[in-house]
């Protein structure tokens, strides 16, 4: 990566606070993208704090528009994949012709979303096995390191999957090549399915109260077994030992609240197609049943959808 190797974070959140950071601090070129009330990262940056992080990014490079921004050599994508729509007019500002774009959405859907509109070639995903919570605009809460895994949606690791890698490493991020970017997503969707979800439909609680409820605990190890059978029967080998690997990680976490419960709590849409209804559609024409998932599914549908109309009610009301 050259010295004037520019970076665009397209989403504020705790994801792309945490990376965008990061990457700033080392003093990589990031424009960000920010929207809405700026007054903390105007007055103290943004900053990261917990587990072995503890660093302050004083100076932020924020925008109000990506044409403020232009065109830039990486793209990283952190909007909540209901918002994809959005990047219809934001992204293309930010493209020149080798411009390369890294999703770092959950769930399934994304990279195609953007290979769609924007050209395959372009595009890579980027896996975040990181816990975080953004406690305001511009402090962002780790729960432990965690690693970045980013991987090609069109082929295998190119010498760019490597040097984007490599940079990432560079700045203090622990990160990885894979070969199979869906297999990875199938491996994270072992984790995210049943706590992101159960935290909502288990009445709004955290990861420490999923596991000590015992109707919770058996419920999380039916939706990951069925993640892993749908997994290995769309062709992509996980093994049974992954549930163990998730619950000794999600133990280690404590009183964690997961991203899903936070954007529920503060009456955002839910990831609902990519996280949970994406997975169980290509379970469904696999041949897997999935029982556990299609009811969960169907409970954060209404849950959604209820909100969706409280809100809309309140705003024609008020």
């Amino acid at each position: 990566m050259t010295p004037n190797f520019r970076i665009a974070m397209v989403g504020a959140g705790a994801i792309g606070c945490y990376y965008g950071a990061k990457l700033a601090y080392y003093g990589r070129d990031v424009q960000f993208l920010m929207r809405g009330d700026l007054a903390d990262v105007r007055r103290f940056g943004i900053r990261i704090r917990g587990k072995g992080e503890n660093l302050r990014v004083a100076k932020v490079n924020y925008h109000g528009s990506t044409e403020e921004i232009g065109p830039c050599d990486l793209v990283l994508v952190a909007l909540k994949a209901t918002s994809n729509g959005d990047l219809l007019k934001l992204i293309p500002p930010l493209l020149h012709e080798k411009t390369m774009l890294l999703t770092l959405q959950n769930g399934f859907g994304n990279e195609e979303f953007l290979a769609q509109q924007f050209g395959a070639n372009r595009v890579l995903g980027g896996l975040c096995f990181v816990c975080l919570n953004r406690v305001s605009r511009g402090v962002i809460e780790s729960y432990g390191q965690g690693r970045l895994a980013i991987g090609e949606y069109t082929d295998g690791p190119q010498p760019r999957t490597h040097d984007l890698v490599w940079e990432f490493k560079r700045c203090g991020i622990v990160c990885t090549v894979v070969e199979n970017l869906t297999l990875e997503r199938w491996r994270k969707l072992v984790w995210n399915i049943p706590f992101n979800g159960l935290s909502i439909t288990g009445g709004e609680i955290d990861t420490a109260a999923i596991l000590a409820d015992e109707n919770l605990r058996a419920l999380t190890l039916a939706l990951m077994e069925e993640v892993i059978a749908a997994a290995n029967k769309c062709g992509f080998p996980l093994p049974a030992e992954t549930i163990l690997e998730e619950m000794k990680r999600t133990e280690s976490l404590g009183a964690y609240k997961p991203s899903t419960l936070i954007d529920y709590q503060a009456g955002r849409p839910l990831e609902l197609e990519a996280i949970w209804g994406e997975p169980l559609r290509r379970a469904v024409r696999a041949g897997v049943a999935m029982p556990h998932l299609e009811k969960l599914h169907a409970e954060l549908k209404a849950l959604d959808l209820a909100q969706r109309d409280e809100i809309t009610a309140a705003t024609v009301n008020s």
